[in-house]
């Protein structure tokens, strides 16, 4: 049974990890509600001071208010938090499109719902674990379900590169294991050199991160090594250049002061060559 209800009184669910955006999707979803009206009501439950927290519609609330429209139909459902949760989640899953962090998430959400309320036996009476049963309810393997909700470990930044796909999945798991200061020097290094790294790279990190040995001169030095079909590069060791630099100098200010420092030298040789040839 629906009922109407204001959409000022309707707020996101906390944490949703479903984004809504002005897109082409919403254009049309607008349209779809500027000539038929909403379609299927929304679903909510009851919040706090007279408000309604989203359950599924957010995309339909968040066009009727662009759209300046008042109310909107919904059911309204008694649920708990973890089974609102849930259904939340559920409900959002289906969608196309959906991006990484999204997915990654939404299955984090889920899993700790079905955690606390003990949701571990399948039909049969089979025990499984909370992980194994959110992969039976999901398209994705078990080892996948993993991979997706350890990309919840990211920094921010890390985490959009996914979402871009400028960064792939198996790499971006082994990353999530770096502490976020290293994370922080990776993030610097990548907008300094413009590249992101492939998963041997990742891997490496990882290991060195382990190990306590991953700093910002060993983040620059793997994210500078040359990559298949890429060209050459010249490698030149830390300990022998470090000492003629300040200790908190980056190693992109360092590469570039090189540069300019062979280029000068270069313009020395040729001036004294041509001295010389006169």
């Amino acid at each position: 049974m629906s009922e109407k209800i204001k959409i000022k009184d309707c707020i996101s669910f906390k944490n949703n990890p479903f984004k809504v955006k002005d897109d082409v999707s919403m254009e049309m979803l607008m349209d779809s509600i500027k000539d038929n009206g909403v379609l299927v009501p929304i679903v909510v439950r009851e919040y706090e001071y007279g408000k309604y927290e989203i359950l599924s519609g957010h995309r339909r609330v968040h066009a009727c208010q662009k759209l300046g429209i008042d109310e909107i139909e919904a059911e309204v459902k008694e649920l708990s938090l973890d089974d609102s949760i849930i259904f939340m989640v559920d409900s959002n899953l289906h969608r196309e499109s959906l991006l990484p962090s999204e997915k990654a998430f939404a299955y984090k959400m889920k899993l700790e719902a079905m955690k606390h309320q003990g949701r571990t036996s399948d039909q049969v009476g089979q025990k499984l674990t909370s992980i194994e049963q959110l992969a039976k309810q999901t398209s994705e393997s078990k080892s996948q379900v993993q991979r997706y909700i350890r990309l919840t470990y990211l920094a921010k930044p890390l985490l959009d590169l996914v979402d871009e796909g400028k960064i792939a999945l198996t790499p971006a798991v082994e990353l999530s294991f770096l502490p976020v200061e290293e994370q922080m020097d990776l993030i610097e290094t990548i907008a300094t050199e413009e590249a992101t790294p492939s998963y041997s790279q990742a891997v490496k990190m990882r290991k060195l991160s382990n190990e306590g040995e991953l700093d910002m001169d060993k983040v620059f030095e793997i994210m500078t090594e040359p990559k298949p079909n890429q060209r050459e590069t010249l490698k030149i060791p830390m300990d022998k250049v470090r000492r003629y630099f300040k200790a908190d100098t980056s190693p992109k200010v360092m590469q570039d002061f090189i540069i300019k420092a062979v280029e000068h030298y270069a313009n020395h040789l040729k001036k004294k060559r041509d001295r010389d040839s006169r």
